[in-house]
């Protein structure tokens, strides 16, 4: 699978060097204090098991179902929330982890329903962060890496569900995406 990959972006070591670090400004943080974790899949699923071994505090963790890309290499514009109810998170701290910060249409759009539950406060941390002009205005707050505006896959990234348990990240080849020329 990773002959699949035009290039490595970042290799497993980079990685988990650049989650010890996340991990330490996330424990500064909110030391003292109970955190609730939740983690979007199925995207974040690798980067939360890692980052989340690496925090030694109390926390709650919780995961949201959301889909965007519906198998494309872009968001649709249509966000799917596949659970019923949210969690119960009404004064916690909130941590939301999101494997790539693209458009900013998901993160925007769980940011927004989870402040309706009235948390204490919140906070984003993602993996990636495109640099680009996003259709919605959403900062993060722990950003594992920036990158250029390219498809990747790998470490819980896919394209059409394969290449998550990549354990690199990469710019997956241009052939290999249905519709590329």
């Amino acid at each position: 699978m990773q002959d699949d990959l035009a290039r490595v972006l970042f290799d497993e070591a980079t990685i988990l060097r650049r989650l010890d670090q996340i991990a330490a400004e996330i424990s500064r943080d909110y030391r003292e204090r109970e955190l609730t974790v939740i983690a979007i899949l199925n995207g974040s699923l690798i980067f939360m098991a890692d980052l989340l071994r690496r925090i030694p505090l109390p926390l709650k963790l919780d995961c949201l179902s959301v889909a965007s890309y519906h198998g494309g290499v872009e968001t649709t514009g249509e966000l799917i929330f596949r659970q019923v109810a949210l969690p119960d998170i009404a004064g916690r701290h909130i941590l939301i982890l999101d494997d790539i910060l693209d458009s900013g249409i998901t993160l925007s759009a769980v940011r927004q329903k989870l402040e309706t539950a009235g948390p204490a406060s919140i906070r984003v941390c993602v993996l990636l962060q495109k640099k680009k002009l996003r259709r919605r205005t959403v900062d993060a707050d722990y950003v594992g890496f920036e990158i250029e505006d390219e498809f990747v896959v790998g470490y819980g990234l896919d394209y059409a569900e394969r290449y998550r348990n990549l354990p690199c990240i990469g710019v997956l080849r241009k052939e290999l995406i249905t519709g590329s020329s």
